[in-house]
């Protein structure tokens, strides 16, 4: 079993959904980004996504946008998203990267796979590679032990959802809402629909990202699905903060409280 896997187990054993962090890599600097990330795993955080920053972002909303374009300034590469990823493995924390399929194209799909294992990456979610497109991926991922997540969305046919679910070995990433990433006043109606469409073709958890922002929502989503996926409700506490260290307590109470609410969801289901 998975490290990934074995993190979802255990939020079912605790009849819970597990809640999962992104940030992008060098956000809000390359110097505070691993302890920012580590204390929102102190405070209730199962699992990371740490963003791989790419100038064309196609998902990500403005927010996310923001960050990464800072995090670009900053000197952002490859390798500091590796150093990042060992920085948080550290913590126990099963990390992800998300990524772009073109700059993994670029920077080679085996180098790729290779250091994100040796730095102790457990899985990457690329959301605009397709199944039909994958099979370099697939290779290089099943030889270091990698898992896959690939996206869904409302709009997903059964036949799509089937075969995309087909090409995941970690989980199944259901979009909440159709367009970019960014905290929102209220959820889409269709993701717990999805959630069940997507269940009656793979045993593999399915976790919600896309408009998460507090915890009334986390606990909502936590009542269906396996995980919780935040980010640009943390991104957006971050980038208001006035100092490195308000940054670092604003996303940790913000972790504490979707942790709260993610507990809460099955009990109030």
């Amino acid at each position: 079993m998975s490290v990934l896997a074995e993190t979802f187990a255990a939020a079912r054993a605790d009849n819970r959904a597990a809640l999962i962090a992104y940030l992008p890599a060098g956000f809000p600097s390359p110097v505070d980004c691993v302890p920012v990330l580590a204390a929102m795993v102190e405070n209730g955080v199962d699992a990371v996504e740490i963003g791989l920053p790419y100038s064309d972002p196609l998902m990500d909303g403005p927010v996310i946008q923001s960050a990464v374009e800072g995090s670009l300034r900053a000197g952002t590469r490859v390798a500091d998203v590796m150093k990042t990823v060992a920085g948080v493995a550290g913590t126990g924390a099963p990390t992800l990267v998300m990524s772009y399929w073109n700059p993994i194209e670029r920077y080679g799909v085996d180098r790729f796979a290779t250091e994100l294992a040796g730095a102790g990456g457990v899985g990457v979610i690329t959301p605009d590679l397709t199944p039909e497109e994958s099979q370099e991926w697939t290779r290089a991922t099943d030889e270091q032990g990698i898992d896959r997540v690939f996206l869904v969305a409302p709009s997903s046919t059964d036949a799509r959802l089937a075969k995309v679910a087909g090409a995941c070995n970690g989980f199944v990433y259901a979009a909440s809402t159709m367009g970019v990433t960014g905290a929102r006043t209220s959820l889409s109606s269709g993701a717990r629909g999805l959630v069940e469409r997507v269940r009656g073709v793979t045993n593999l958890p399915v976790c919600v990202g896309v408009g998460v922002s507090n915890a009334a929502q986390a606990s909502e989503v936590a009542s269906y699905a396996d995980g919780v996926i935040v980010g640009s409700a943390f991104v957006k506490a971050l980038a208001e903060a006035d100092s490195p260290a308000q940054g670092a307590a604003a996303a940790a109470k913000l972790a504490a409280d979707l942790a709260a609410g993610v507990r809460a969801g099955r009990r109030h289901a």
